[in-house]
């Protein structure tokens, strides 16, 4: 389900029944990947081929909205902010938004049972469809043109570069969890890593919680209603959030092949947290009983990661090819 920047310039597109049914279940396969513990809403995004287009619709609505109230403080009206708000691409971030709250709603507790009662199985699902869709970033990275680097395939330091981010992407699922008490001076900046990492593909903020003790004390916050702790936690959200989005959207625009190429190897590097047999450390073990399933689940989700490319260059009108970036200056 791959889609270029070019195709911000086509927001009609985006309103034929086709593409809204579409975004609505790239929606909720984002939803969905939210419930599961250790993958990542930003992996399954870029999998479905719709990661820039929420990156740089996000970015530019974030300045929109900072436009507009600042604006607005100073009694100066909208104009300012139309613009950014204009190349929001809502046709597809309304259909995507509702997917996901969809799955949410339904996915959170069904998933929460097959995780626990079958996480070698599931493991073993997820590590096909992440595998499998590596394949995505490969082949975006691979056309996105850049000075001196070879167009339509990877080159020597792009390797590096992805090895370099996959190494460092499991060193940090590798980490046994902490244990660090929930004062506002560290809410803050746990929840803008954490919440960061919803726009980092390979990274879940469930699991990064979990890794630094937060994990139990945050869902004990949500059930118990504690506002003191929710409000430190979405201030420190909210820092991350904005601070990331537009980071990436200016990587993406201006750096797009390197930064291509560092997000698969962070997808790649996630497929260490995927590994089907492992104990309660996350210390990775050799396959063991059960074998059958999370080898069956892994085929599946290979397989289903394929069927989903197929149909969709078959059925879906391919886009506008993209630009070349300004990173052929600045490479």
């Amino acid at each position: 389900m791959t889609e270029t920047p070019a195709a911000a310039s086509s927001p009609a597109k985006d309103r034929t029944p086709g593409r809204l049914i579409l975004n609505a279940i790239r929606g909720g396969l984002i939803g969905t990947a939210e419930t599961v513990p250790g993958v990542s809403g930003g992996t399954v995004a870029l999998m479905t081929g719709v990661y820039e287009t929420i990156l740089t619709s996000a970015g530019h609505l974030i300045g929109g909205i900072r436009i507009a109230v600042t604006d607005g403080v100073r009694g100066r009206g909208l104009d300012r902010a139309r613009p950014d708000l204009a190349r929001v691409r809502w046709g597809v971030l309304l259909p995507l938004g509702v997917g996901m709250v969809a799955a949410l709603l339904v996915m959170a507790h069904f998933m929460e049972g097959l995780v626990e009662d079958h996480p070698e199985t599931m493991r073993g699902l997820f590590l096909g469809l992440v595998l499998a869709s590596l394949a995505v970033p490969f082949r975006l990275a691979a056309h996105s043109p850049a000075a001196g680097r070879p167009r339509g395939r990877w080159g020597g330091l792009d390797v590096l570069v992805a090895a370099v981010a996959a190494a460092a992407t499991a060193t940090v699922l590798s980490l046994s969890g902490a244990s660090l008490e929930p004062t506002p001076a560290v809410l803050v900046p746990a929840a803008a890593i954490a919440v960061s990492a919803l726009v980092l593909p390979g990274l879940s903020g469930s699991f990064l919680l979990l890794t630094m003790g937060l994990y139990a004390p945050t869902l004990a916050a949500v059930n118990d209603r504690d506002l003191g702790y929710l409000a430190w936690f979405a201030l420190g959200a909210a820092i991350g959030l904005v601070t990331i989005v537009k980071l990436l959207q200016w990587l993406l625009e201006h750096h797009r092949r390197l930064t291509l190429v560092i997000l698969t190897g962070v997808m790649a590097g996630s497929l260490r947290a995927l590994w089907p047999w492992q104990d309660e450390s996350r210390a990775l073990l050799a396959p063991h009983d059960p074998v059958i399933w999370p080898v069956v689940a892994f085929v599946i989700g290979v397989l289903v990661v394929v069927a989903v490319l197929v149909l969709e260059r078959r059925f879906v009108p391919a886009e506008p090819t993209a630009p070349a970036q300004s990173e052929d200056a600045t490479a």
